[in-house]
């Protein structure tokens, strides 16, 4: 079942997503239902938003074994964690806005984990019962602040800097998909989560020993190889096998 969050005429809702057919539900992440006698709404009706709106977003620092040798570190012992403020989330085909603070603005392609059930002090081994499926997430960087500052809240902080979705996907297998980012239709990373040092199981639960998690929360659970560049103008697309693609535009900020 692929989970989506939408407006339709004035009101956000969330549905499944089935053939370009959205079929209403009721209620928030951690206990949808069907909603009897709702009409199914073309995918064409309805504006796709975030397929979910986190208290806050956990994402993982080099958890990819080729973009730890890509950036020459060694494999971490632990999770390296940080937050991105749930002001930074957009859409699928929303815009990412270029802030005049950087010269240096990189997409990092994600899988990324959307609890469903309160998550506090979970082992590996029960933390998929409280995931309710997972989406893609740039997890966009003003890669010279990073330098700049020495640590992440800035450079990953901005407004429009954790573009998710299209959709929750709740019956796959995280363990090796295939993971893909495109810029202006170029290939610029291509893996396979088979690389992740730290499996979604290991972080869900790692992180619930730090921090309970909330229905909705996102955990973001780092990059490939491949990290780059992007101007005003580019289109950048994150695709994850069995998921779908997360498309996003790059735009200048207003003066």
């Amino acid at each position: 079942m692929k989970i989506v969050r939408y407006r339709h005429q004035d009101g956000e809702f969330y549905g499944v997503l089935e053939d370009r057919v959205v079929r209403p539900l009721a209620g928030q992440l951690d206990g949808l239902r069907p909603v009897a006698g709702a009409r199914a709404l073309k995918l064409s009706e309805v504006e796709l938003l975030a397929p979910s709106v986190p208290t806050k977003i956990v994402a993982v620092g080099i958890n990819y074994r080729d973009h730890a040798q890509e950036m020459g570190h060694e494999l971490p012992r632990e999770p390296l964690l940080f937050l991105k403020p749930p002001s930074s989330v957009t859409g699928p085909e929303g815009r990412i806005i270029y802030p005049p603070q950087t010269a240096r603005l990189d997409y990092e392609g994600e899988l990324a984990i959307v609890i469903g059930k309160r998550a506090h002090h979970v082992s590996a081994k029960d933390a998929r019962q409280h995931v309710l499926g997972f989406t893609c997430l740039n997890d966009v960087t003003a890669r010279d602040l990073q330098r700049i500052d020495g640590q992440f809240t800035r450079s990953k902080g901005f407004d429009t800097f954790a573009p998710m979705g299209p959709a929750i996907a709740t019956d796959v297998d995280p363990a090796d998909l295939q993971i893909e980012t495109r810029l202006n239709g170029g290939r610029r990373q291509f893996s396979r989560t088979s690389q992740l040092i730290f499996s979604c199981e290991e972080l869900v639960s790692y992180i619930s020993h730090i921090m309970t998690l909330e229905p909705g929360d996102v955990i973001t659970t780092g990059t490939p190889s491949g990290v780059g560049p992007m101007k005003p103008g580019d289109v950048v697309e994150v695709e994850i096998e069995k998921i779908g693609c997360l498309r996003c535009t790059v735009a200048q900020a207003a003066s």
